[in-house]
């Protein structure tokens, strides 16, 4: 349902404007309908004078965005915010008047639409419009702010030829990257096309005309193909008392654009512009259709999608194949009426209106949404619980915080300003003494909150530390500091590096007592050969480094080494080289023992020859 708010200047009238609207929307309850005229009596007194810079009156663009809000059976608050979603850029308005004369509710919605709106949204990867779009979640309590947002956009975007060329390229981009993505995961997928259509529009005007001239001439063409096709399915569903209703639509011009730039191919070259709709009353029928196209016509291979078993992410439901008909390819979707509901205004799909009562209620039996994350039970769900539900899912454990210069940076639940420091540069996060959230001082450590616009402050004698490295949450703050400490901090104990260390010490030794205690067991097989004897001819009780004999080394009182032990020894100033079992924890302790650690192994005897006793031993005779 549209509605038409096509006056001039000389025609506008707010009272004709308003009786308008409700003829449009007539499911509004006599309060409903008394709150939105208090909302739009009080718009026209605040704003009702001003002019936007193509000379309209300011106040028609937040009428139509009501309207586009009502469209998806929104509750009357959120119709109310599209009327009053830039109320705060109004000289004379207060959050209390607001508040007051419209609900908490109201105002808290306005209000982060209003803080949305004064963001400079600036981005130039595909990573970056991915951290923005979180980052809205994150500054906002309601995801109803989203929705008014969403119908800003669209309303904007259907008027963008009122603006110059260059805003309105700068626009479309803004809403390709960003708000059309967002919709997407939302599930509203009617908005989704429309503002990328829109943008291809005024980002790409040459292309977007020459895809509208060959799809002109390409409906024309297959007028009739497309209704023998209709005719064909409605025969056949008849005959097992389906009844069913089919529309044929061109595909988006944005949808093919793309596959222009998949395939390489201009707009003419492709065939599959054209496309049927199928719906069905019950799950079941989808099924039962989808046997009734296979059986007219041969499905192409790997195009058959089971949407209704394996909903996508943001909740959409469909069966979509492509036939091969009249030697022409034709994509046919078919989907009952709940799940046509959800693929065309998804999140607002679930408010369902409810004559007499002051709110609307979510069918909790409805929600695929977000992939199934959660399944939930609250039969008597809110409004409110159900859309902080949502935001918690769209974000998971991250947040969202801005530079001075207007970047959003991602981080982990519970970094701090280092970590935010890092991010920004390394050299900033090497230097960092301080910083600042939302204009006042904080401490470096604590951890950082969504949306806070943080600043840092720096040293040139500062340097990173070690209480640094025990508390950063992001692997780069984490790797960046540990590799300053290695090179420049000859304190500096790398605990992990040491429990390795000493786990490859231990593992090489227990493979040289593997080695040593093959050569005791050999020699015991010897008959009359002592344990005793066995030591002594392996080891001299001399220590040897490398090839080197007769080096002065000392065995460390407190581990007691002795030979035939696992040992490891290091450079000391007085006592030569010091020896020590691996799991001496003195040894273990020393600073920096890594740098002065030698290769150290027991000197070994050449094994003594030894015979077993025979007859002859015992003389022979006589």
């Amino acid at each position: 349902m549209e509605f038409d708010v096509r006056t001039n200047n000389t025609e506008f009238n707010p009272d004709i404007l308003e009786q308008a609207f409700f003829e449009t929307f007539p499911r509004f309850t006599d309060d409903e309908k008394a709150k939105f005229s208090k909302a739009w009596h009080y718009l026209n007194q605040k704003a009702g004078d001003l002019k936007r810079s193509c000379g309209r009156p300011y106040i028609l663009h937040p009428m139509r965005v009501a309207a586009l809000l009502a469209d998806t059976n929104l509750d009357i608050d959120s119709v109310i915010c599209g009327l009053l979603h830039s109320i705060y850029s109004v000289d004379g308005v207060l959050e209390t008047d607001i508040e007051s004369q419209f609900g908490s509710a109201v105002n808290r919605i306005v209000k982060d639409t209003s803080k949305i709106n004064s963001l400079k949204i600036n981005s130039k990867t595909i990573q970056q419009a991915d951290s923005i779009r979180k980052m809205l979640f994150a500054m906002i309590e309601d995801v109803r702010v989203i929705l008014v947002q969403l119908a800003d956009r669209l309303d904007r975007m259907r008027n963008l030829k009122n603006i110059d060329e260059k805003k309105q390229r700068l626009v479309a981009n803004e809403v390709i990257d960003i708000w059309a993505p967002l919709a997407d995961r939302l599930g509203m997928q009617s908005v989704k096309s429309e503002l990328e259509d829109l943008s291809l529009k005024y980002a790409n005007p040459d292309v977007f005309q020459q895809i509208k001239k060959i799809v002109a001439q390409k409906k024309d063409e297959r007028a009739a193909y497309l209704e023998k096709a209709v005719n064909a399915i409605k025969n056949e569903a008849e005959k097992i008392g389906l009844n069913v209703s089919i529309s044929s639509r061109a595909k988006h011009f944005y949808s093919i654009y793309q596959k222009m730039r998949k395939r390489n191919k201009g707009a003419d070259e492709l065939y599959d512009l054209f496309a049927l709709r199928i719906i069905c009353n019950r799950t079941s029928e989808c099924y039962s259709l989808i046997g009734i196209v296979h059986g007219l016509w041969k499905p192409m291979d790997g195009r058959f999608k089971d949407y209704i078993a394996m909903p996508k992410a943001n909740g959409y439901q469909s069966l979509h194949t492509t036939v091969v008909c009249e030697g022409k390819p034709l994509e046919i979707q078919i989907r009952t009426k709940a799940m046509h509901d959800m693929a065309e205004h998804g999140v607002a799909s679930h408010w369902l209106y409810k004559k007499g009562m002051n709110h609307d209620v979510v069918d909790v039996n409805s929600l695929g949404i977000f992939n199934q994350l959660q399944n939930l039970k609250n039969d008597n769900l809110t409004n409110e619980a159900f859309f902080a539900q949502l935001k918690d899912e769209i974000l998971g454990d991250e947040i969202f915080v801005f530079t001075p210069n207007g970047d959003v940076i991602q981080l982990p639940a519970g970094a701090c300003a280092i970590d935010f420091a890092y991010q920004v540069h390394s050299a900033v996060g090497e230097k960092i003494v301080g910083a600042k959230a939302d204009g006042k001082i904080i401490p470096i450590t604590v951890p950082l909150k969504n949306t806070e616009i943080i600043e840092i402050l720096t040293n040139p004698q500062a340097h990173p530390t070690e209480n640094q490295l025990k508390i950063v949450k992001t692997s780069k703050a984490r790797q960046k500091i540990h590799s300053w400490l290695i090179a420049n901090d000859p304190n500096f104990v790398d605990k992990a590096a040491e429990m390795q260390r000493a786990a490859d010490i231990a593992a090489n030794n227990e493979k040289s007592k593997l080695i040593q205690d093959e050569k005791r067991r050999k020699i015991r097989s010897k008959k009359g050969v002592s344990p005793e004897i066995i030591q002594s001819s392996l080891f001299t009780g001399k220590v040897r480094i490398d090839n080197t004999k007769n080096v002065l080394f000392t065995l460390a009182g407190c581990c007691h080494p002795q030979p035939g032990d696992p040992i490891v020894g290091y450079a000391s100033k007085n006592k030569g080289i010091m020896i020590h079992k691996p799991t001496c924890l003195t040894f273990q302790r020393i600073p920096n023992i890594e740098n002065r650690m030698v290769d150290v192994v027991w000197e070994q005897r050449e094994a003594p020859q030894v015979h077993s006793k025979s007859e002859s031993d015992f003389g022979r005779f006589p």
